[in-house]
């Protein structure tokens, strides 16, 4: 036996060291080991039985004459740099037992789609462990998988390329207790057959394109224990039997298009430890039978279509660590007894129709460090103590009257006079109708000076006052630009051209001055006045101020020192590093998501690209230039248009028949993404009638080759380096799915956050 493991020995392994006969037993893991191994090794090792070259740096292939260490009985060459196909040749190994080659970059023959290695492998009737997973196949599964040994327990074959259907011969492996197949390239639909597998704790199918319902045969399983089906293309409903298999503990069923409810049936896992049943379109309410999960420790039911009140049935799971039921439709108050969740870390409860106060119990929640009650009807005053005190203002906003605290944006508490209670009780009543008749006036005198601004200058400074903000005049944005000058423009663009200024406070803007001559005064400005005037978003561009005088047209808006993404992408001495450019491109999904899904009207940017997406300080994303956006009322879901965006970012359909709709925006965004992460715009000589950024980072995945698309300054050599390439890759591939010639088979802006939110970048060393 030779056991040189955790050493950090590094270069050549001698040849010596395979020469030596008499060995049954080598280790060599965890070290720095290069090159290939020698042809002769699996000669001159006739008796050995178990080696084990894991977490080295080996290249190159290995040789058919495998077959002549005959005695193997475990072989592990996973985490190293091997390539080429893996040997037929393996099925002459009779007495292999454990088989690890994962994490390599392995491929199949070239000569079939299928990988015939897994066929050669059923002449090994003793094998119990197979490892395939994270290597380069691009093959499909033999039906032949189902004549595997009786005797396999495991098998992992995650990120590892594989396509096509799941055979429905894996039930024949009656001995699996794992599936582990995430990550991979499967379609078509989950195979019944699964639930011949009697012995099954763990199932992971997440990150495919699987599609159907869930098989209800999956309910036979009464030993399993995790369930991962996230991230594919199921529907129906989900099985009322799943919750009836009492072993479960981790279910995650999240992004996908299940529709129905929950089943009830789920409520009586006693033993639950996770449920992730978020981004589906499941609809009904939560039982009071929820108390019966009283060793949860994740919950997400957000993203879906639930309603009805919360209960106080939570307060039993005092195990609960993460709890998200954003984006649903439930009502009434937050309950008190949610401050019983002694464990919990993470509470969102956004984008519902709460009302009521924050629970003061809350407080207690010392462990609690992420909190979002936004958009939502709360009133009253913020909780001050424990975990409140770290919370910022997005986790508040867009309420219906709270109040605390200056740094959270929010309006100050009011105190209350005794004496005026009566009174008060009475203006509950009177001053609603008060409020919106006063609405009324306003609205009609709106559409009024909407009709006569082109010549009333006093009606432009009523629009501009109904949207409250601060008067600054022709003569202030004059001084702030040292009349317009030179050294202060930022940039020019069709429509206007935008300065930096100084206010007589010292604040710092950008004025955006519009050219009149060359448009009329009701189209661009007016579009983004009101498109500014309504949204509130922390990755949408603040307007602070409009200007009309005379034929002079301006908004004046934060200012944003870091410049436009273009400038970081294409300009030299700016360099983004991959966690810069995922956050940036995550800020843009979020501010079309807000446009898209939750502002009202729908708002189409129209123009999205890299120069209209400016960084703040903190190098965060704001989304500006609306000048050419278009809100979407009355259940309309696309319009034509006369104006045209920017060549290479817009859709096809925008291009052609001068279709504007969500989807248009969808279109951009992807562009926008795949242009962060490449460093090529659309528009790069490369591209042409034959090959556009589409082709070209499409046809890179296909070929197994995407760090050759990707932005070289982003490619670091470290050991790091394969986990880097998946990632990256799932950022393209997000891009992609953008970029579907026809509207309706694009995914949405809901979707995309969802799936970029599921990307974790690794730790660049």
């Amino acid at each position: 036996m030779l056991d040189l493991g955790s050493n950090n020995l590094a270069g050549h392994v001698q040849p010596g060291v395979f020469n030596m006969s008499s060995l049954i037993r080598m280790s060599l893991v965890e070290n720095n080991f290069n090159g290939s191994l020698p042809l002769s090794m699996w000669t001159t090792l006739p008796n050995i039985q178990w080696l084990n070259l894991r977490t080295n740096k080996f290249t190159g292939t290995i040789s058919s004459f495998i077959s002549n260490a005959s005695k193997l009985t475990l072989l592990s060459l996973t985490e190293n740099s091997f390539t080429g196909p893996i040997p037929n040749t393996l099925g002459d190994l009779r007495f292999l037992k454990r088989l690890f080659v994962g994490i390599n970059n392995f491929t199949r023959e070239s000569s079939t789609p299928e990988l015939r290695f897994i066929t050669s492998l059923t002449n090994c009737r003793d094998l119990e462990t197979m490892e395939l997973s994270l290597n380069q196949f691009n093959g499909f599964l033999p039906t032949s998988i189902g004549n595997l040994s009786k005797t396999l327990t495991s098998f992992n074959a995650f990120g590892s390329k594989i396509k096509g259907t799941i055979p429905g011969e894996i039930g024949n492996i009656s001995s699996l207790e794992s599936i582990n197949m995430d990550s991979n390239e499967f379609t078509g639909s989950i195979p019944s057959t699964i639930g011949k597998l009697t012995r099954l704790d763990r199932i992971y199918l997440e990150h495919n394109r699987l599609q159907g319902s869930i098989p209800a045969e999956i309910c036979q399983l009464k030993m399993l224990g995790d369930l991962y089906l996230n991230e594919n293309l199921l529907s129906g409903p989900i099985p009322y039997c799943l919750g009836e298999i009492t072993s479960l503990r981790r279910v995650f069923l999240h992004l996908n298009n299940l529709t129905s409810t929950i089943p009830l049936s789920f409520w009586n896992l006693n033993d639950l430890l996770s449920l992730n049943l978020s981004s589906n379109s499941l609809s009904g309410d939560i039982p009071s039978q929820i108390q019966n999960l009283k060793v949860i420790i994740e919950l997400d039911l957000s993203w879906n279509q639930l309603s009805g009140d919360i209960l106080s049935s939570f307060s039993a799971a005092q195990s609960l660590v993460f709890l998200s039921l954003a984006h649903n439709t439930f009502r009434g108050r937050i309950p008190q007894s949610m401050g019983n969740l002694i464990s919990l870390e993470y509470l969102d409860l956004s984008h519902n129709d709460f009302s009521g106060t924050i629970p003061q119990s809350l407080v207690k929640l010392g462990a609690l460090n992420y909190f979002n009650v936004s958009f939502n009807r709360l009133e009253g005053e913020v909780p001050t103590g424990g975990p409140f005190a770290n919370f910022t203002a997005q986790s508040f906003s867009q309420n219906f009257a709270l109040c605390g605290l200056a740094r959270l944006d929010l309006p100050p508490r009011k105190t209350k006079s005794p004496s005026h209670s009566g009174s008060r009780n009475i203006l509950k009543y009177i001053l609603p109708p008060i409020v919106f008749a006063i609405l009324m006036v306003a609205v009609v005198t709106f559409l009024l000076v909407r009709k006569r601004r082109s010549t009333e200058i006093s009606s432009e400074i009523k629009l501009f006052q109904q949207w409250y903000w601060r008067r600054v005049s022709y003569e202030e944005i004059l001084e702030a630009t040292d009349s317009f000058s030179s050294n202060n423009l930022l940039g020019t663009g069709s429509f206007g051209s935008v300065f930096k200024g100084t206010l007589l406070d010292g604040s710092k803007v950008a004025v955006k001055v519009f050219h009149l001559q060359f448009m009329d005064l009701t189209m661009s400005f007016d579009a983004e006045c009101e498109v500014l005037a309504s949204i509130r978003h922390r990755n949408l561009i603040k307007i602070l101020s409009c200007c009309g005088h005379r034929d002079f047209r301006a908004l004046v808006l934060e200012y944003l020192p870091n410049g436009s993404l273009e400038k970081w992408l294409h300009s030299e001495n700016y360099f983004l590093d991959v966690v810069q450019r995922f956050k940036i491109i995550v800020d843009v999904a979020f501010a079309l998501e807000y446009l898209h899904h939750d502002h009202a009207p729908d708002v189409v940017h129209c123009d999205l690209k890299p120069s209209n997406i400016l960084l703040d300080e903190d190098m965060v994303a704001h989304v500006c230039d609306f000048s050419i956006s278009k809100s979407f009322g009355n259940g309309e879901t696309m319009i034509q248009t006369n104006t045209l965006a920017t060549i290479g970012y817009m859709a096809p359909e925008y291009g052609e028949k001068r279709i504007v709709s969500t989807s248009g925006d969808v279109y951009s965004f992807g562009i926008i993404l795949l242009e962060t992460f490449t460093g090529k715009k659309p528009t790069d000589d490369i591209f042409g009638e034959e090959l556009n950024l589409k082709q070209w980072v499409s046809k890179s995945i296909e070929a197994n080759s995407v760090m050759k698309v990707v932005d070289r300054n982003l490619i670091k050599k470290d050991q790091n380096f394969y986990l880097m390439e998946q990632c990256l890759l799932s950022i393209l591939r997000v891009g992609l799915l953008c970029l579907s010639d026809l509207p309706h088979e694009r995914i949405n802006m809901r979707n995309i956050v969802a799936r970029l939110e599921n990307i974790e970048i690794p730790p660049v060393k």
